[in-house]
């Protein structure tokens, strides 16, 4: 960071890396966490340094501190070190690499069955259990708790990226990890330091008034909005060399057709099978 560059043009940089220097809004109050949030960044490559001890602790102290609805704390999160079994959650997440290199990986849990076990042993029904609201608030809390933890980490200077290809088979998942009923890993999250040459780039969001509304829903504006997105998402992508090269393609590749989820369309059978009935 140029600590001697003016704070205004910090701040323009920063949002022109987040949004394209055709979309920069306008620069509110600021502070260096919020200039970490704005550097986020995937990173797919990891060397296998060993973190420094107390590391997952933090990360985790980190993640509790989250907001968790009605204090409920309906999720919990598995850290996995052991090689093999790094391989076999990587095979399960669509065989990408970085799971196995990364020193950490933590698998995060909508998890209700310590709920459930309380409720047993206080011989006390719990009547909401099986409704869709419990796994939702369960699901919510830990999505929650790793961003928590993702900020954490990368305030300590280690690099994330979220690994959604985990529910492509919760059951080997569940299997491998021996999750109880009522507990499902909804996403894994690899921590660790970049490998050399792995510098991802910032990649640029929609536009604020493509997302952010006043008072009612909607823009009319939004299918010019959507146009200067897709050339800047082009542009980004000829630099990284992407196949697909817009927003909207890869909106349409991934929702246009049922194979693009890989399985996941009979989630809520599984689910159903993992001890969540979703009434």
């Amino acid at each position: 960071m140029n600590i001697s560059a003016p704070p205004e043009q910090m701040k323009s940089a920063a949002l022109a890396k987040r949004y394209g220097p055709d979309a920069v809004p306008a620069a509110g109050p600021w502070n260096e966490h919020i200039e970490l949030l704005l550097s986020h960044r995937s990173i797919r490559g990891y060397r296998p340094d060993e973190l420094p001890e107390g590391t997952l602790e933090t990360l985790i102290a980190a993640a509790q501190s989250a907001a968790t609805s009605s204090n409920m704390q309906s999720w919990s999160v598995i850290a996995v070190t052991d090689p093999a079994t790094k391989a076999e959650l990587a095979k399960a997440s669509n065989n990408q690499r970085h799971v196995e290199e990364c020193p950490l990986f933590l698998v995060w849990l909508a998890d209700v069955s310590r709920n459930q076990r309380l409720g047993d042993e206080e011989n006390v029904e719990l009547e909401v259990m099986p409704y869709l609201e419990t796994f939702l608030v369960a699901a919510i809390d830990a999505a929650l708790a790793a961003q928590n933890a993702v900020v954490a980490a990368e305030s300590l200077g280690l690099s994330t990226v979220y690994i959604g290809s985990l529910r492509n088979d919760p059951m080997r998942v569940k299997e491998l990890l021996g999750l109880p009923a009522g507990s499902m890993g909804v996403f894994g999250l690899c921590v660790g330091y970049a490998a050399p040459g792995v510098t991802n780039e910032v990649k640029p969001r929609l536009s604020q008034p493509a997302v952010l509304y006043h008072e009612k829903y909607g823009n009319p504006d939004e299918p010019r909005l959507r146009a200067a997105y897709d050339e800047e998402m082009a542009e980004f992508s000829r630099r990284h060399e992407m196949t697909q090269s817009t927003w909207s393609e890869r909106v349409i590749n991934r929702m246009g057709a049922i194979s693009a989820i890989a399985g996941r369309e009979n989630l809520t059978q599984i689910l159903r099978e993992m001890g969540f009935p979703l009434r």
